[in-house]
């Protein structure tokens, strides 16, 4: 499983938002710039992100995007989430209706392992996190 640019861009964006201070309205064409997210696949982002809660928009003069809620409430694996999908390292984690093997497979354990792990370290980092981590 690899991340797609949809993803990374979801990333990017959220976490350029959240690092502005608190009531900052973001606007979509600044992002773009300063994060290399073409404008037109960023504004479709966005509408994912703001259909899914994490984004509230703002139309009008000086309109543009912001946090939902609060940074510290939202994590990466919601934000991965929401634009990509449920994460799964492999197709049988996804459905075991995919594989027959499932229940005999003894390298399935190991993606299950695997994708815990994975999922537990991105619920694990918010966005609060990674706006420090920036400072």
């Amino acid at each position: 499983m690899q991340l797609t640019m949809e993803g990374e861009y979801a990333v990017r964006a959220m976490v350029h938002i959240a690092s502005l201070p608190k009531d900052t309205v973001a606007q979509i064409p600044t992002i773009s710039r300063e994060w290399e997210i073409p404008e037109k696949f960023l504004r479709k982002i966005v509408a994912k992100l703001t259909k899914g809660g994490l984004l509230l928009s703002h139309r009008g003069a000086g309109g543009g995007v912001a946090l939902a809620r609060a940074a510290k409430g939202i994590t990466l694996l919601d934000v991965i989430e929401l634009v990509e999908g449920p994460m799964a390292l492999n197709k049988c984690l996804i459905n075991p209706r995919f594989c027959r093997r499932t229940n005999t497979c003894s390298v399935h354990v190991v993606w299950c392992e695997a994708q815990t792990a994975m999922r537990a370290i991105l619920n694990s980092r918010t966005l609060a996190e990674l706006t420090q981590a920036q400072t």
